[in-house]
C-alpha cells in the first residue's frame, strides 16, 4: 500500500470517528429522528481534500456507524438503507468540488442538500403513516410538506453550524483543504531539499 493510500485510510479514519464522536453532541433532538449537530462536519473538511473513492467510503463508514449506533428510529431495512447508510453516504458528493477555490463551503452545501432530499424521500416514502401530524404546534396532512419541514428544520441548522464553523477553521487549516493531488504536484515540482 502506498503512502498516499495509507494516509488516506489513516484521516478518513479519524474524521470518521470525529463525525461519529460530534454526532453525540446534539442541540436538538426531534421526536422521529433527526437531530441539530455537527457530526458532518469532519466527513466535509474531508472530502475537501480526498478524491471520490475516499470521501464515498469516509461518508458510507459513517453512514454504518450511525446505523449501528444511532438507529432506534430505523423502520426495518428500507429505513435503514434511506435514513442511515444513503443519506449519509452521500455526503462524500462534497468531493466534487474540493478542487474549486472554497470549494469545501460548495461541497457543503450540496452535500447537505442531497442528505435532505434522501430524508424527505425516506419520510414521504416510510414515516407518511404518521399524517396528520403535529410538529411545531403545527398540524401537517400532507406528507411532502410534513416531510420537507420536519427534516428541513435539522438540516437547515446543521448547513449553517457547518458553514460557519468551516468559515472559521478556513483560514487556520488552509492546506488541509488543498486537494491530495495539488500537494503531491507541488512537492515533485519542488524536487528535493538540500
Amino acid at each position: 500500500m502506498t503512502q498516499t493510500k495509507t494516509r488516506a485510510l489513516t484521516e478518513g479514519a479519524l474524521m470518521v470517528a470525529a463525525a461519529t464522536a460530534l454526532s453525540y453532541v446534539k442541540l436538538l433532538e426531534l421526536p422521529q429522528g433527526g437531530s441539530v449537530c455537527i457530526g458532518m462536519l469532519p466527513i466535509f473538511l474531508y472530502c475537501a481534500r480526498w478524491g471520490c473513492k475516499e470521501s464515498f467510503l469516509a461518508s458510507f463508514a459513517y453512514g454504518l456507524l450511525q446505523l449501528i449506533f444511532d438507529g432506534a428510529y430505523a423502520w426495518g431495512p428500507t429505513s435503514m438503507l434511506l435514513d442511515y447508510v444513503l443519506a449519509f453516504g452521500v455526503l462524500g458528493v462534497a468531493c466534487l468540488f474540493r478542487k474549486q477555490k472554497g470549494g469545501v463551503f460548495v461541497g457543503t452545501v450540496v452535500g447537505c442538500v442531497c442528505r435532505f432530499i434522501v430524508h424527505f424521500i425516506s419520510g414521504v416514502t416510510i414515516y407518511r403513516i404518521y399524517e396528520p401530524t403535529e410538529v411545531f404546534n403545527t398540524t401537517f396532512t400532507n406528507p411532502y410538506l410534513y416531510s420537507a419541514v420536519y427534516n428541513g428544520s435539522y438540516m437547515v441548522i446543521d448547513l449553517v453550524l457547518c458553514l460557519v464553523i468551516t468559515a472559521l477553521l478556513y483560514r487556520p487549516l488552509s492546506r488541509y483543504f488543498a486537494p491530495q493531488e495539488t500537494v503531491a504536484a507541488v512537492k515533485r515540482n519542488q524536487g528535493p531539499e538540500l
